[in-house]
């Protein structure tokens, strides 16, 4: 598994289809992404790791940068965010942060 991350609008889907040699209707077929969504109010972080590491393609947008939310369900779900990315990057083969368009290979 491919786990891509990086902030909100930063080219990640991009990144992905010219990696697969995709487009970008074809993308779904390879790839899952905003699962850092999906970390809210799982019980069970370490088996949804699991469940996603089988797919081709991981994208996962940050979540942890930025003023810290007053609301403590929002920083629950902030906090399941960064752990279940975490736990895709330990999980991964190749770990790429997109930034401004740019990829850069952590793993």
């Amino acid at each position: 598994m491919i786990f891509i991350t990086g902030p909100l609008y930063s080219g990640k889907k991009e990144y992905a289809c010219r990696l697969l040699g995709c487009s970008r209707e074809e993308l779904g077929a390879h790839a899952l992404w905003d699962v850092q969504e999906r970390a809210k109010n799982c019980a069970d972080l370490p088996a949804l790791a699991d469940e996603l590491a089988r797919h081709e393609v991981v994208i996962a947008t940050e979540v942890g940068g930025g003023v810290v939310p007053v609301d403590p369900d929002e920083r629950a779900a902030r906090e399941a965010a960064g752990r279940l990315s975490c736990l895709l990057a330990q999980k991964a083969e190749r770990v790429v942060r997109v930034l401004c368009g740019l990829p850069m290979v952590l793993k």
